[in-house]
Order: structure tokens, then sequence, then C-alpha cells
């Protein structure tokens, strides 16, 4: 089956409704045993142009497809920033406080950057709005689900986080060698299992996840 393309139709139909401008929000990460969660956010306005040619929410694009496009959507957007929270921040506070926690923090760097952020409407992928409880003042949130196929710019924050996590994993695989981060990124697979089982886990997994990981059957 051919992917479904996003477009700009649901951020149009905001723009008809009085909305000037759009920070779209994706999270990357939300299901590895080890690093960081991660949130990616772009802003665009009423004058946004044609969505870069092959965009895709993250997850459907092979990787070197997805680090090709990385730099394009951050070249059509006018903003765009990752924020993370820690794997010990995971095993603290749990995985919806963290979303809350990265999401706060890449609306921070948009802030320093220069956006508006009180002007704009987020659009969240899901829905759920795990981004406003983490936060000072309230957003204007909208949620989607399946925002991250449908919608141009959030495909774009996807891309842009994906690519973000996807490196920090693959550096950090030369100060803890031998799970196989560089092709799993944290995620599970047999390899990583069997890494865990043979060096005990490193101080970027999630222990309460491996914890329960341990319940279930290693993956085949």
């Amino acid at each position: 089956m051919t992917p479904i393309s996003p477009t700009l139709r649901f951020e149009k139909s905001l723009y008809r409704d009085g909305v000037t401008s759009i920070i779209a929000c994706d999270e990357v990460g939300r299901g590895a045993l080890a690093g960081p969660v991660a949130v990616g956010m772009v802003m665009i306005d009423t004058a946004v142009k044609r969505m870069p040619t092959g965009l895709r929410d993250s997850k459907l694009l092979p990787e070197p497809t997805r680090e090709a496009l990385e730099p394009l959507c951050r070249k059509w957007v006018l903003h765009s920033a990752v924020g993370l929270a820690s794997a010990a921040e995971v095993d603290s506070l749990g995985i919806m406080r963290c979303l809350g926690l990265a999401g706060a923090r890449a609306l921070a760097l948009l802030e320093a950057g220069g956006v508006d952020v009180s002007t704009s409407t987020l659009i969240l992928d899901g829905n759920y709005d795990y981004l406003n409880p983490a936060l000072y003042r309230p957003a204007r949130v909208v949620t989607r689900i399946k925002a991250d196929r449908d919608c141009a710019s959030v495909a774009a924050a996807s891309v842009i986080a994906k690519v973000h996590r996807d490196r920090m994993m693959i550096a950090h695989d030369a100060d803890y060698p031998g799970y196989g981060w560089v092709t799993n990124k944290g995620y599970s697979s047999r390899e990583h299992f069997d890494a865990i089982a043979e060096l005990g886990p490193s101080s970027l997994h999630r222990l309460t996840w491996l914890k329960e990981a341990a319940t279930l059957a290693m993956p085949t």
C-alpha cells in the first residue's frame, strides 16, 4: 500500500479560522528502551510554500531518506527546535510528563529564537494534550489523531526530531559500545536485549522500562 502523503489542508483550515501562525509538534523515542524522548516543533505561517517532495511521517521513511529530507524541512519552515527529556527523567517522572517536559523545552528554544509562541496555535499529534500541564502559560493546542501522517507541518517536525535523536544515539554508541545503537537507536531488538543481558544496562537505559520488558517475550 502506498503511504498517504501529508498535505497542508488542516493547517489551511486553521488559517481560515483566523490563525496566523502554527507550531506543529511530534514526538519520537517514546517507546525506546534507551535514550531520551524527543519532541520536535516547527513554526509556519500563512505564507508557507509547497512542502518538500517526498515528505512523510518519519516512521514511514528509510533512514537515508530522512537524512536527506531533514535539511529541506528546516529550510521549508520558519523556525524549528527539538526538546529532550532524558532516560533518567522518564524513570522518575513517567513518559507522559516527560513528553510535556520535552515539549516545553522545545517551545522555550523557539521562544529564544524569536518566535512569539503566545500568538501561535499548536498542533499535537494524537488525542491528548500532554504539553499544557508542563507550561507556565497556557498554549492554544489542537490535538489531531494521525497528524504526523496527514499534516505536512507535523510530518516535518517528526523528521527533524527523528533525525536529531537518531544522531544522538549513533554518537552515544561510541560512549557505550556493544548495544548496537547505530542500528537500533535504543529501541527493542534481539541484539539490544542480548547486549543488555551480557553488559547490563547503561546510564542511558530506562530502568523502569527494562523491568517491564523483562516480563514480555523477547522479540523474534
